[in-house]
């Protein structure tokens, strides 16, 4: 395991996770509730902008490690699941649409694991509609995380909602697309 900078980003990353879950179960006496959404929203904000940081570091640096390759999906598949679960505690997100891309992740990764097994893994390289579905979570996160209204006109729930299901629409989308691609190679 290469100890580098953008590793150790990725490792962040993941070391942020238990603070946007912890934040929901201080006490009120503590910080208040739009106080937790506030502080859950920017460290889920910082721990993306670290997904984007630790690749340009790993390829501005030429420290690229096959390390940092596994980490580094399996770190943002973590901050995703662990943010809807805490967005489903807050019922701020419905069951079907955390279970539909909870679910997809797994699926695609253990998809990911066997093709890479059968030495096919480019046929299930990352696609644009996986590009697109996780930008979609990224976007959609932080607002249903913030909650609350901004400025007292713009409802961060209603858009985060409407983000949250169309990232669970690219979900099914996407998966059909990596499943697709790999059945051939199920076949032989």
């Amino acid at each position: 395991m290469p100890l580098n900078l953008p590793n150790l980003v990725t490792w962040l990353r993941i070391i942020l996770i238990p603070l946007i879950v912890g934040i929901f179960y201080l006490p009120e006496s503590w910080l208040s509730l739009p106080g937790k959404n506030v502080t859950a929203t920017s460290i889920f904000v910082v721990a993306a902008l670290s997904d984007w940081l630790d690749g340009y570091l790993a390829r501005a640096l030429d420290q690229a490690s096959a390390f940092g390759a596994f980490l580094d999906p399996v770190a943002d598949k973590l901050i995703v699941v662990a943010a809807l679960v805490v967005l489903l505690q807050l019922d701020r997100v419905e069951p079907v649409i955390a279970l539909i891309i909870i679910g997809r992740e797994i699926a695609i990764s253990a998809l990911r694991e066997w093709m890479a097994k059968l030495g096919r893994s480019g046929s299930v390289a990352v696609a644009y509609v996986g590009k697109i579905k996780t930008a979609s979570q990224m976007v959609a996160i932080p607002l249903l995380l913030f909650h609350d209204n901004v400025l007292g006109v713009f409802n961060a729930q209603w858009l985060g909602t409407i983000l949250i299901n169309a990232a669970a629409v690219l979900t099914v989308i996407s998966m059909v697309h990596y499943l697709r691609r790999a059945l051939p190679h199920a076949r032989g």
